[in-house]
């Protein structure tokens, strides 16, 4: 099993399946990151540098926004990001089309056959 999972390719972090010691090293995307402290499973990791003010882009999608420097390999979580989720008095302005981030991801071309994606024509 893989030690930590990456959901999509737009992603700066990954989610650990398992404890993660300080000072492993993963391959993760075409990343290569040195874990900087213990991360526990179900936390984040991030991939890359993560500006303060940037936003933490889980399943392709924002899910927060960094409130500090995040570097490759620290742990991110509740200590360094403000989540976004839901806030509707922030707008659609953290979003922007430079950072690479989308609001999810497209749907699976390869559905079951008979079945009608919303907003199609087939």
């Amino acid at each position: 099993m893989k030690p930590a999972l990456v959901i999509s390719g737009h992603d700066n972090v990954a989610t650990a399946l398992e404890p993660l010691e300080a000072g492993r090293r993963l391959e993760l995307n075409g990343h290569t990151v040195v874990v900087r402290a213990a991360i526990q499973s179900g936390h984040k990791l991030a991939l890359v540098d993560i500006a303060t003010g940037q936003p933490i882009v889980k399943y392709g999608s924002a899910i927060g926004t960094a409130t500090s420097a995040i570097a490759a390999g620290d742990h991110v979580h509740t200590h360094n990001v403000a989540s976004t989720r839901g806030r509707g008095d922030l707008g659609h302005h953290h979003i922007t089309p430079e950072a690479g981030v989308r609001l999810a991801e497209p749907p699976d071309e390869k559905a079951e056959p008979g079945v009608v994606a919303e907003g199609t024509d087939k």
